[in-house]
């Protein structure tokens, strides 16, 4: 059809586009790609190796890792550069990656508040590991090294529990055992733990009810829950689903 001298018949889209002008569906066009929105947030939270990116999106596969740091870079979104003597790229976002970070946290933020009720493959051991590794008050920690043993039940049995290592305000996170002697050892149910680590139940109250379990020297034991700053969206109240009266329930802390 022809309307004014315009073809108006209707064209097939390249795979991913909308086809429309509208700076939402141009945006949308790259960040809604799967996984795209997640490696900006790591980026933005400070990782710029590749590894480090993997191990913040553990479940990423390599290629697919790569595809999206490509499409982001021919997008303007992060630099990659070498420095000299190393062998592998660092990567920088730039500024119009960093003009995201209130977006990505206002996404987060509405996720906590009213997205979906977790469901077991949710619950990521890996991931996990890798969100507390940047979560540990280190300044209330002992100085020295100290090692923290997670054990869970309800968990994949490849990857049941973790380690997380504190030495003098650097911490390193490890799936396998690391061959140090836990100081500290925290057992739970994994959903559990998680659900206390979203703000959604409350540690204290879980640490006082036996659910979850901490071995170690009395001064530790007693310290651990001050060490856990907790998820950074933990204060915001679910508002949605089954999660929201479990929150509700929760006895407050005195």
């Amino acid at each position: 059809m022809s309307i004014g001298g315009f073809n108006m018949a209707p064209k097939t889209s390249q795979t991913g586009r909308y086809g429309q002008y509208c700076p939402l569906a141009l945006a949308a066009e790259l960040l809604c790609e799967r996984w795209t929105l997640l490696v900006v947030s790591r980026l933005l939270d400070g990782c710029r190796s590749f590894n480090e990116i993997h191990r913040g999106l553990p479940r990423i596969s390599p290629s697919l890792l790569t595809k999206r740091l490509r499409e982001l870079e021919r997008a303007g979104l992060l630099a990659r550069h070498r420095p000299t003597g190393e062998k592998h790229y660092r990567y920088e976002p730039t500024p119009a990656a960093l003009e995201l970070n209130p977006m990505v946290d206002g996404l987060a933020s509405w996720g906590q508040r009213w997205g979906r009720d977790m469901v077991l493959d949710d619950l990521d051991p890996a991931f996990l590991a890798w969100s507390m590794s940047y979560r540990l008050d280190t300044d209330r920690m002992p100085r020295g090294r100290t090692v923290i043993g997670f054990e869970f039940s309800g968990a994949p049995a490849e990857l049941s529990g973790f380690w997380l290592i504190h030495e003098d305000g650097d911490v390193q996170m490890c799936l396998k055992d690391p061959g140090y002697d836990p100081d500290l050892v925290v057992q739970s149910d994994l959903r559990r733990f998680v659900e206390a680590w979203r703000g959604i139940r409350r540690l204290r109250d879980e640490i006082a009810d036996g659910r979850l379990q901490l071995f170690g020297p009395p001064e530790l034991t007693r310290a651990f829950p001050s060490w856990l700053q907790l998820s950074g969206f933990a204060g915001e109240r679910r508002l949605e689903g089954q999660e929201h009266g479990l929150q509700q329930s929760s006895r407050p802390t005195n």
